[in-house]
């Protein structure tokens, strides 16, 4: 498998940005690599709205993550961009998760600088930690990964608490404590989006939240801006979700799902993705002569 940082170092230098669809579970991680895509983002909003039923609001907690990562490292061979939150607390919290996630599988991991516990990056209400703890924390996630393969990614969600600027004074801060990828999480027009692109020669990530404060440009526009990583980390929860109120509405109503096979997978590959065929193929290998 080629290392998720050759895969960021190629995106920067050419200009090419990546998208990254979220996963919030092993089902949707597997269509994420059989469509072709390069890497999977776990969500950790996704993680929270489909395993617990709760917001994004810091819920979840670090063992809880690192088990959703395992089941997902072994359901794909791509890569996976982990959502790590804060860190699930201080510096000295921060360095064991980021061993954690790296020895449950991820090939990145992402920490950001808001108070513990978190709000998604789109909620109102959301405060930050002294940029001084944030770059500590910074140090102590480079100081625990074990791979030097294994990617830091620094998210600042200082834009929505006080401006821009000061959300990529801090950004730089973190880049000069070792951060690998830069996330400044919601800015509010296109023009903000190519501020922070022009600002760092380093890998950046967008965040296309449908329906949040920033606007949705395409991948490619987003590369020619100055961004590597481009985050849709819960547009596959959210079809999902709308095809199953349909799915149940039209259950009730009717008492049948006839009218919306043709929306359905087939049974045939709803088995494949689950890797059907590989068992049958190892039942058969380790049976023993007389069929017992």
């Amino acid at each position: 498998m080629k290392s998720f940082r050759s895969i960021l170092a190629e995106a920067h230098a050419t200009r090419r940005a990546i998208a990254l669809p979220g996963a919030y579970d092993a089902l949707s991680a597997r269509l994420i690599e059989q469509a072709g895509f390069s890497a999977v983002y776990v969500t950790g909003a996704g993680l929270a709205n489909s395993s617990l039923g709760v917001p994004d609001i810091g819920l979840v907690t670090a063992i809880e993550l690192r088990d959703h990562v395992a089941r997902l490292a072994d359901a794909v061979s791509v890569p996976l961009i982990v959502d790590a939150d804060t860190g699930f607390g201080n510096a000295v919290n921060v360095y064991r998760t980021v061993r954690l996630l790296e020895r449950a599988g991820a090939s990145a991991i992402q920490i950001e600088d808001q108070v513990f516990p978190k709000k998604c990056g789109h909620f109102a209400g959301k405060a930050v930690i002294s940029a001084q703890e944030m770059v500590q924390k910074v140090h102590a996630a480079v100081d625990a990964r074990i791979s030097d393969d294994t990617v830091i990614i620094a998210r600042t969600d200082a834009r929505a608490v006080s401006s821009l600027e000061e959300a990529c004074e801090r950004a730089n801060l973190y880049r000069e404590a070792g951060a690998d990828v830069l996330f400044i999480e919601a800015p509010e027009s296109q023009q903000e989006l190519s501020v922070v692109g022009a600002r760092f020669d380093v890998p950046l990530v967008a965040n296309m939240v449908e329906g949040g404060k920033t606007p949705l440009l395409s991948v490619d526009e987003l590369g020619e801006i100055g961004f590597s990583l481009v985050l849709f980390a819960n547009a596959a929860l959210r079809v999902a979700q709308h095809s199953m109120t349909e799915l149940f509405k039209e259950l009730s109503n009717s008492g049948s799902t006839n009218s919306l096979l043709g929306q359905m997978a087939t049974w045939e590959e709803r088995q494949a993705i689950v890797g059907k065929p590989h068992f049958d193929a190892l039942e058969l290998k380790y049976s023993t002569k007389d069929g017992s």
